[in-house]
Protein backbone atom coordinates (compact mmCIF):
# COMPACT_ATOMS: atom_id res chain seq x y z
CA UNK A 1 0.00 0.00 0.00
CA UNK A 2 2.97 2.59 0.44
CA UNK A 3 4.68 1.67 -2.15
CA UNK A 4 1.58 2.39 -4.54
CA UNK A 5 1.52 6.21 -2.66
CA UNK A 6 5.17 6.60 -3.29
CA UNK A 7 4.14 5.90 -7.27
CA UNK A 8 1.59 8.18 -6.89
CA UNK A 9 3.42 10.86 -5.75
CA UNK A 10 6.23 10.36 -7.67
CA UNK A 11 4.12 10.68 -11.10
CA UNK A 12 1.87 13.65 -9.77
CA UNK A 13 5.07 15.09 -9.43
CA UNK A 14 6.29 14.81 -12.62
CA UNK A 15 3.24 15.75 -14.00
CA UNK A 16 3.49 19.30 -12.31
CA UNK A 17 7.78 19.60 -13.27
CA UNK A 18 6.19 19.04 -17.11
CA UNK A 19 3.25 21.47 -16.72
CA UNK A 20 5.91 24.01 -15.27
CA UNK A 21 8.50 22.82 -18.53
CA UNK A 22 5.40 23.80 -20.83
CA UNK A 23 4.81 27.21 -18.97
CA UNK A 24 8.28 28.48 -19.27
CA UNK A 25 8.59 27.27 -22.87
CA UNK A 26 5.77 28.76 -24.18
CA UNK A 27 6.30 31.86 -22.21
CA UNK A 28 9.85 31.90 -23.94
CA UNK A 29 8.18 31.07 -27.42
CA UNK A 30 5.70 34.07 -26.99
CA UNK A 31 8.30 36.14 -25.74
CA UNK A 32 5.35 37.43 -23.43
CA UNK A 33 8.34 36.81 -20.68
CA UNK A 34 9.68 40.21 -22.22
CA UNK A 35 7.00 41.69 -22.61
CA UNK A 36 6.95 44.07 -19.57
CA UNK A 37 10.37 44.55 -19.61
CA UNK A 38 11.88 48.05 -19.22
CA UNK A 39 15.56 47.68 -19.88
CA UNK A 40 16.89 49.58 -22.59
CA UNK A 41 16.32 52.55 -24.55
CA UNK A 42 13.40 54.24 -26.56
CA UNK A 43 13.84 54.91 -30.12
CA UNK A 44 11.11 56.03 -32.53
CA UNK A 45 10.62 55.97 -36.60
CA UNK A 46 7.84 57.37 -38.83
CA UNK A 47 6.98 54.97 -41.95
CA UNK A 48 4.38 55.59 -44.75
CA UNK A 49 3.45 52.15 -44.18
CA UNK A 50 4.04 49.12 -41.91
CA UNK A 51 2.49 46.64 -43.75
CA UNK A 52 1.81 43.68 -41.17
CA UNK A 53 4.33 44.68 -38.72
CA UNK A 54 2.90 44.31 -35.04
CA UNK A 55 4.15 45.01 -31.36
CA UNK A 56 6.20 42.59 -29.88
CA UNK A 57 8.19 42.35 -33.50
CA UNK A 58 11.75 42.07 -33.49
CA UNK A 59 14.29 44.87 -34.30
CA UNK A 60 17.47 42.64 -36.36
CA UNK A 61 20.74 44.45 -36.98
CA UNK A 62 22.71 42.14 -38.95
CA UNK A 63 20.71 39.52 -38.45
CA UNK A 64 21.03 39.63 -34.27
CA UNK A 65 17.44 40.49 -32.65
CA UNK A 66 18.41 43.69 -30.76
CA UNK A 67 15.69 45.05 -29.58
CA UNK A 68 11.58 44.68 -30.31
CA UNK A 69 8.72 46.93 -31.08
CA UNK A 70 6.70 48.11 -28.41
CA UNK A 71 3.53 50.79 -30.11
CA UNK A 72 2.62 51.64 -33.35
CA UNK A 73 0.22 54.77 -33.66
CA UNK A 74 -0.98 56.56 -36.50
CA UNK A 75 -0.18 60.31 -37.15
CA UNK A 76 -3.54 61.67 -38.34
CA UNK A 77 -0.81 65.26 -39.14
CA UNK A 78 1.28 63.73 -41.10
CA UNK A 79 -0.56 60.48 -42.33
CA UNK A 80 2.16 57.92 -41.44
CA UNK A 81 2.72 55.52 -38.49
CA UNK A 82 4.53 56.16 -35.53
CA UNK A 83 6.75 52.68 -34.57
CA UNK A 84 8.05 53.25 -31.09
CA UNK A 85 10.35 50.74 -30.14
CA UNK A 86 12.77 49.59 -27.40
CA UNK A 87 16.76 48.73 -27.97
CA UNK A 88 18.38 46.44 -25.29
CA UNK A 89 20.66 48.03 -23.23
CA UNK A 90 24.07 45.89 -24.70
CA UNK A 91 23.17 47.82 -28.09
CA UNK A 92 24.17 51.35 -27.22
CA UNK A 93 26.76 52.36 -30.44
CA UNK A 94 24.19 52.58 -33.16
CA UNK A 95 24.62 55.77 -35.67
CA UNK A 96 22.41 58.44 -35.39
CA UNK A 97 22.08 58.01 -39.08
CA UNK A 98 21.05 54.33 -39.33
CA UNK A 99 18.42 53.60 -41.75
CA UNK A 100 15.22 51.50 -40.58
CA UNK A 101 13.52 49.49 -42.95
CA UNK A 102 10.81 46.94 -42.37
CA UNK A 103 11.62 43.33 -43.77
CA UNK A 104 9.59 40.17 -44.14
CA UNK A 105 11.21 37.10 -42.83
CA UNK A 106 11.01 34.39 -46.29
CA UNK A 107 7.67 34.78 -48.66
CA UNK A 108 5.32 34.65 -45.92
CA UNK A 109 6.47 34.91 -42.35
CA UNK A 110 6.16 37.77 -40.34
CA UNK A 111 7.37 41.22 -40.61
CA UNK A 112 10.24 42.91 -38.37
CA UNK A 113 12.70 46.18 -38.76
CA UNK A 114 16.32 45.95 -39.84
CA UNK A 115 18.37 48.66 -39.15
CA UNK A 116 21.75 49.57 -40.86
CA UNK A 117 24.11 51.18 -39.62
CA UNK A 118 25.04 54.33 -40.72
CA UNK A 119 28.91 56.65 -40.64
CA UNK A 120 27.89 58.83 -38.24
CA UNK A 121 30.27 58.80 -35.06
CA UNK A 122 27.30 60.23 -32.71
CA UNK A 123 25.09 57.11 -31.28
CA UNK A 124 21.50 56.81 -30.52
CA UNK A 125 19.89 57.91 -27.25
CA UNK A 126 16.81 57.51 -25.16
CA UNK A 127 13.75 59.01 -27.68
CA UNK A 128 16.00 59.68 -30.37
CA UNK A 129 14.06 59.41 -33.74
CA UNK A 130 15.16 58.09 -36.88
CA UNK A 131 15.37 60.22 -39.63
CA UNK A 132 15.60 57.64 -42.59
CA UNK A 133 13.15 54.68 -42.88
CA UNK A 134 11.90 52.41 -45.72
CA UNK A 135 8.73 51.39 -45.24
CA UNK A 136 6.71 47.88 -46.20
CA UNK A 137 6.76 46.56 -49.50
CA UNK A 138 3.40 45.50 -50.15
CA UNK A 139 2.91 42.64 -52.47
CA UNK A 140 -0.20 43.70 -54.03
CA UNK A 141 0.91 47.02 -55.30
CA UNK A 142 3.57 45.28 -56.53
CA UNK A 143 1.43 43.62 -58.63
CA UNK A 144 -0.51 46.06 -59.04
CA UNK A 145 2.42 48.42 -60.54
CA UNK A 146 3.62 45.43 -62.68
CA UNK A 147 0.01 44.65 -64.22
CA UNK A 148 -0.46 48.36 -64.59
CA UNK A 149 3.02 48.89 -66.33
CA UNK A 150 2.84 45.80 -68.63
CA UNK A 151 -0.74 46.84 -69.86
CA UNK A 152 0.91 50.37 -71.21
CA UNK A 153 3.49 48.59 -72.56
CA UNK A 154 0.84 46.38 -74.47
CA UNK A 155 -1.10 49.57 -75.96
CA UNK A 156 1.95 51.53 -77.08
CA UNK A 157 2.61 48.52 -79.55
Amino acid sequence: MQSKRSIEIGVGFFVALAFVAIFILSMKVSHLGNLFSTNGYIVIADFSNVGGLKIKSPIKMAGVRIGRVTNIQFDDEYYQAIVTMRIDDQFTKIPVDTVASIFTAGMLGEQYIGFEAGVEEEYLVSDDRLSSTQSAMILEQLIGKFLYNMAGTNQSE
